[in-house]
């Protein structure tokens, strides 16, 4: 008979697991509901589901109110913040979806979740089953035995690791599993608060356990031991036995549970889909109800002659084909409506004159991939009317597609009609292939939403589910799933390409009716139509211009930097006095802390191994030399993998330049990001990286200018603080760094050491980021003592900046958001949090958000005005690269003085603002000489 699977899942040990890992990006519904713990237990569950196939499961939660060691102890787990309000409110919610889930929720009064699961692992037939504790808790090592494992989540992925007697053992350095509680009653447990015996770490705990087996015997033979250790333990003895009493998980808790009753059962799919439903997650639903409803259509016929000319045929019912084609689509709930197939050419200029004659139009582009580059059109559809759309299908042969396209270019190329979209970059990208320059004002619906909730998706089906509660697919599903059976667009009936893509243009003119009125009433008119929207054009021009890289140049330094890099490795591997792999953190963590000892109690990751981050390796990078060559090793690696030898396979065959993609809705800040390749995160501190930037050049007879706001932050922080001091600085044109050493140090600006500058340096850029003592400590290498009076140092100098840092948090309480000086708005729903942690990263927000959010939205302003002008004066010089406070340009030599003139003119003048924003210019070869 085969072993059968228990699966007891630790509830709460999950809940905050999946909680904390969408802390940095939340996730957030329509409703303003954050969802992150909901949803990552839930991906957590189907995974086990999925992978494990259990027979048998429960989950067990901690009940409401204190437990028997609380009742002992009163200070146990008392240094814990308060439970984040997301999760309390979350916690109800997975409780009804795990009652959908037909799976038995444990929980009983005066007990925790590990004292249920010791106790049913140990009261289960192990003759039958083979028992899975799920939690990430090294507690439940103790547990473990034959047939009973931890089943332990992975940090920062989807998958798990078995601890079986062996392993628990391993991975403890003990002699059984039972030794854990010995351990932890030993060096104590901080985030339960047990306290252990003062001054006896893991180590020394491990080796005590090793000689005397347990924490009583080690007792009984205390006299043995020599020094301070027998000191610690005899004046601790009670303190021990009381922390081993804590650590011990109970397996008496008094619960009879029938185990036919935590058999795996079916799934109630109603309770479900409305669970699912209400939370958005829209493709968890398809994912655990593997939806197979198609999507249904209740076209009307056409009332009236709305259209001249068309024949009667033109709008078709369903066809049959459609149900072949669209097998595992989610029923759509829609409205009337008449959608129509454009053929003919008269067709089409009939349709070009209607279209002229509105003020605005929604169109859409269907094209044979996801590079508007490279793509070619499959057909467009236009909307103008809700409920009524044209599709007008595109012929794959190039000559007749672009006759067609031709038809239309009186309604893309007037700028007096809007012109309605969503991700409308694309769509300007896509018809500029075909010679055609999109003008008008536009009305972006992805940006709009963007704008109006920074937070969230902002994808279409996301908005039609939200707003008109549709459940739209997109029509690329209608080629099916990637592999050589994959269709080609052109292989889908026509007419179930229009029934998609004139419903998706019906759909995203339904969404700017609404988005408009909202941008209107958050008064965002002026960001929206006078920034953002403009802005389109911008990135559009600077994607179809491209950068054009010296590929021998990138192929000399990539020779260059291999051999380096081999070098470097060999270096670390002297310094180690041993053979190992470099690459391997695992590896690199026993050399540094296991042989080294490079610090006393190294820090380790949630699944037991040292913590070789670069985070963590540059807070001890001046404990020894080998550190530092570590750092250089992984730059030097990323810089080659990401960089270097990947540019050249991103060359444009047909342009022979990068294109990258600069994507205007992903930063919650305002900032842009770019894709494909990112060059926003190309180093630029050391030497290596800004060899980076020689391999960048300009088109042939042109020359590389690069212009970037000098100390943009630090000048909005002026404007906004108001601080005398700091405003002043700025106005007399003096170094800030320097004068706020200066400052600090009570001496003239001229008497600031080169060291005292880098400090306040350190100071003016980690104050506006929130920086600690104890970061700043870190960052400078000084004792926390002086990183504290520096800081105080700094609010005394510049008391404006304390107090705007403060106003900020308090209107952030108040409001539930902060805005930039143009009024984008960064909301925090976590700052009110009680969770001290989850509070600190809100205010962190409320300080910056609108200081780094306005030096997004003034350099968007620049870009704007700098490509108006440039066009306006008809110059052929192009701006191609922008990467934060700093932009590119593509110049004829002949052209360099104006165009000089122009950026410098239109970035200083953007934004008024009591400081001057100031711009350094710089031409060259290649962008290193210009920067």
């Amino acid at each position: 008979m085969a072993r059968q699977k228990l699966f007891l899942l630790d509830a709460y040990a999950l809940i905050y697991r999946a909680y904390y890992a969408f802390i940095k990006n939340p996730r957030v519904n329509s409703k303003g509901e954050n969802t992150s713990a909901i949803f990552g237990f839930v991906n957590t569950l189907e995974e086990v589901l999925r992978k494990e196939n259990p027979t048998h499961i429960a989950v067990a939660f901690d009940p409401p109110g204190p437990t028997f060691r609380h009742t002992e102890y009163e200070a146990y787990k008392a240094q814990r913040e308060a439970t984040p309000e997301d999760i309390k409110r979350s916690v109800p919610i997975i409780k009804k979806i795990l009652e959908a889930y037909n799976i038995p929720v444990l929980e009983v009064e005066g007990f925790e979740a590990d004292d249920v699961i010791g106790t049913l692992a140990k009261k289960v037939d192990k003759n039958e089953f083979d028992v899975y504790m799920m939690t990430p808790d090294k507690d439940y090592g103790q547990l473990v035995e034959e047939h009973v494992f931890i089943y332990k989540p992975k940090y920062g992925s989807n998958e798990f690791e078995v601890l079986d007697h062996d392993k628990v053992m391993e991975k403890y350095h003990l002699s059984h599993p039972g030794q854990v509680i010995d351990l932890l009653g030993l060096m104590g447990d901080t985030s339960d608060n047990i306290p252990g015996c003062p001054g006896v770490g893991p180590k020394t705990a491990e080796k005590l356990l090793k000689e005397y087996g347990s924490i009583e015997n080690l007792i009984q033979n205390s006299h043995k031991l020599k020094g301070t250790l027998r000191t610690k333990i005899e004046e601790n003895r009670e303190q021990v036995l009381f922390s081993k009493f804590l650590a011990t998980i109970k397996t008496d808790v008094p619960v009879e549970i029938d185990i036919e009753n935590l058999k795996r059962k079916e799934i109630n799919e109603v309770a479900i889909r409305e669970l699912f439903e209400n939370l958005e997650f829209r493709t968890l639903i398809n994912r655990v109800l593997k939806n197979e409803t198609q999507k249904t259509s209740d076209k009307q016929p056409i009332q009236g002659d709305l259209f001249s000319g068309f024949p009667d045929n033109t709008v078709k019912e369903e066809p049959a084909v459609h149900a072949e084609l669209s097998g595992n689509f989610s029923t759509i709930h829609t409205t009337p409506h008449t959608y129509r197939l454009v053929e003919t050419e008269n067709e089409l200029y009939e349709l070009n004159t209607l279209l002229c004659a509105q003020q605005s139009v929604c169109f859409d582009t269907e094209t044979t991939g996801i590079d508007p580059l490279t793509s070619d059109l499959v057909g467009l559809s236009f909307a103008y009317i809700e409920g009524e759309a044209f599709y007008v299908p595109i012929s794959g042969k190039r000559e007749e597609a672009q006759r067609q396209v031709e038809i239309f270019r009186p309604f893309f190329e007037n700028a007096e009609i809007e012109k309605v979209g969503q991700n409308l970059k694309y769509d300007i990208l896509t018809l500029r292939r075909y010679g055609i320059l999109v003008k008008g004002r536009l009305f972006d619906t992805m940006i709009a939403h963007y704008l109006l909730n920074p937070e969230l998706r902002h994808g279409m089906d996301y908005m039609a589910e939200t707003y008109l509660k549709y459940k739209t697919i997109h029509i690329e599903e209608l080629i099916g799933p990637k592999g050589k059976n994959q269709k080609s667009m052109r292989d889908v009936d026509k007419q179930v390409i229009c029934d998609y893509a004139a419903e998706d243009a019906d759909i995203t003119l339904k969404l700017k009716n609404i988005l408009e009125k909202e941008i209107r009433r958050n008064n965002f008119d002026y960001l929206f139509h006078e920034v953002e929207s403009p802005l389109v054009y911008v990135l559009a021009d600077m994607e179809w211009t491209g950068v054009r890289l010296d590929l021998k140049a990138l192929a000399q330094l990539s020779e260059e930097f291999n051999a380096e890099l081999q070098q470097i490795e060999t270096e670390i591997i002297d310094m180690a006095g041993e053979s190992f792999n470099v690459n391997s953190p695992k590896q690199i963590g026993e050399i540094l802390f296991e042989k080294m000892r490079i610090i006393e109690k190294p820090k380790k990751t949630k699944t037991g191994q040292y913590s070789t981050s670069e985070e963590e390796l540059q807070k001890l990078r001046f404990k020894h030399p080998i550190i530092e060559k570590i750092l250089e090793q992984r730059g030097l690696k990323k810089l080659l993998g990401t960089y270097i030898d990947a540019f050249p396979l991103l060359v444009n065959p047909e342009t022979g330049k990068v294109h990258t993609s600069f994507n205007q809705t992903v930063a919650a800040t305002g900032r842009l990001s770019s894709t494909n390749p990112n060059l926003q995160n190309i180093p630029i501190r050391d030497e290596r990286g800004k060899e980076m930037r020689r391999v960048f050049i300009p088109d042939e007879g042109c020359i590389f200018l690069s212009a970037d706001y000098s100390q943009i932050e630090l000048r909005i922080m002026a404007h906004l603080s108001e601080d005398r001091n700091m405003v002043e600085a700025f106005n007399r044109g003096l170094d800030i760094h320097a004068a706020t050493a200066a400052k600090i140090n009570h001496i003239p600006v001229e008497e600031a050491t080169p060291e005292m500058r880098r400090q306040a340096k350190t100071a003016n850029f980690g104050i506006i980021y929130g920086i600690s003592v104890f970061g700043l400590s870190e960052r400078l290498n000084i004792p926390r003592a002086e990183a504290k009076t520096l800081i105080d140092g700094y609010f005394a100098t510049y008391p404006g900046v304390k107090r705007y840092m403060d106003e900020s948090i308090a209107a952030a309480r108040e409001k539930g958001y902060v805005e930039t000086i143009l009024g984008r708005k960064r909301f925090l729903a976590d700052i009110n949090s009680k969770n001290a942690v989850v509070r600190g990263y809100a205010e962190r927000n409320a300080i910056n958000a609108p200081i780094q959010g306005s030096a997004a939205d003034i350099i968007k302003m620049a870009m704007v005005r700098i490509f108006n002008r440039l066009n306006k004066e008809g110059l052929q010089a192009k701006m191609i690269l922008q990467v934060h406070d700093e932009l590119n340009f593509n110049v004829p030599v002949n052209e360099l003085e104006k165009v000089k003139k122009i950026v410098t003119e239109e970035m200083e003048n953007a934004c008024k603002l009591r400081v001057p924003l100031k711009t350094d210019c710089g031409a060259g070869g290649n962008w290193l000489e210009a920067h």
